[in-house]
Order: structure tokens, then sequence, then C-alpha cells
């Protein structure tokens, strides 16, 4: 490897573990989400059960907080390769590492990255829409700023393509022969 592609390869490895701290960073996030909406339920739940009160705004805070776990939450899952996969094919003995970096490299380029502009580009007239006309709940005592959730839709894909492209660029790297092995999906990278 001459100077010029070791560089290249060194700035490429800063990008991929920027992306990965940021999803990482997204996950933790997530799991305080997490911890939050499971309080929220159980409060809720033994209102509604024991004293006979429900609340509108508990229950959409709810869902709300589900929106964000799912959406912020998606770019940390894939990192940690913890998305549905097909493993009969992914998992069988013909599969090596070399093929499952092709796969991966073609997955990300032509179904992740194109299917996460494709919703971040059509996610903004709906969220311009819901902001323009101030778009609330329309329960009695739902949450207002209703554009605010839906604001996260770009953000969530913003942050998976953001992984994705990690994911591509790690497994050029490995096809190209600059890795021996592929990391596990948890490894921090550091050249």
């Amino acid at each position: 490897m001459n100077k010029s592609s070791f560089q290249l390869f060194i700035f490429i490895e800063k990008i991929i573990n920027i992306i990965n701290t940021i999803s990482e960073w997204s996950g933790r996030l997530v799991a305080w989400l997490i911890l939050w909406m499971v309080l929220i339920i159980v409060y809720d739940v033994t209102m509604r059960k024991f004293l006979s009160i429900g609340s509108v705004t508990l229950q959409e805070l709810q869902w709300h907080l589900f929106s964000l776990i799912f959406l912020i939450g998606a770019a940390y899952t894939f990192k940690h390769d913890d998305h549905v996969r097909v493993d009969v094919l992914y998992q069988s003995h013909w599969m090596n590492p070399y093929r499952r970096a092709w796969i991966n490299l073609l997955g990300s380029l032509f179904i992740l990255l194109p299917v996460c502009l494709l919703i971040i580009s059509s996610s903004w007239p709906f969220i311009a829409s819901a902001f323009t006309s101030g778009e609330t709940s329309s329960d009695p005592g739902g949450l207002p700023y209703r554009f605010l959730l839906k604001s996260a839709i770009p953000l969530g894909f913003a942050l998976l393509m953001l992984q994705g492209i990690a994911d591509f660029l790690t497994n050029l790297l490995y096809i190209l022969g600059y890795r021996e092995v592929l990391p596990p999906p948890n490894h921090e990278i550091h050249p």
C-alpha cells in the first residue's frame, strides 16, 4: 500500500468511526427514551386500572416515544447487525465473508441508501404541511406540535443512511483487501 492509499484508508476509517460513534450515541438516547416510555406506561396503566383515570396526553406520549425509539434506534440496530436478515441464505456454508461483504455492499448501495434518500426527500412536504398548519393532536387533551414528531422521520432515516454509508465503506475496504477480516458489528475500528 503506497502512502496516498494509506492516507485514504486512514481517512475512510476515521469517517467510519465518526459515524459509528454517532450511532452509539443515538443508541444511548434510545435507551433513555425506552426507560421513560416504560415509566409512563406503568404510571398510565396504574392510574387507569386502580383509579379509573385515563390520560390521552400520556397515551399519545407513549406512541410518540415509541416512534422516536424506532426511528432513532434504527441506525444503532443496523450498526450492531441486529436487523432481521434472511439467515437461511446469509448463514449458509457457501456464504464466506467475501460474499457476505459483497451482499452487504450491494444491499447498502442499491437498497438501503436509495430507500433512505427517498423517505427523507418525500417526508419534507409532510413535515412542512404539519409545521405551517400548526398541526396538533385531533384528540381532546392530546399533544401539540405534531410537526416535531414528524421531524424525527428524516432525522431517523438520515442516521440510518449514515450508518449504511459506514457499512458500505467497511465492506468496500474488506473487498479491496485493506482489511484481512471484517470486524464484528460492535467493534470499534482503530487504524
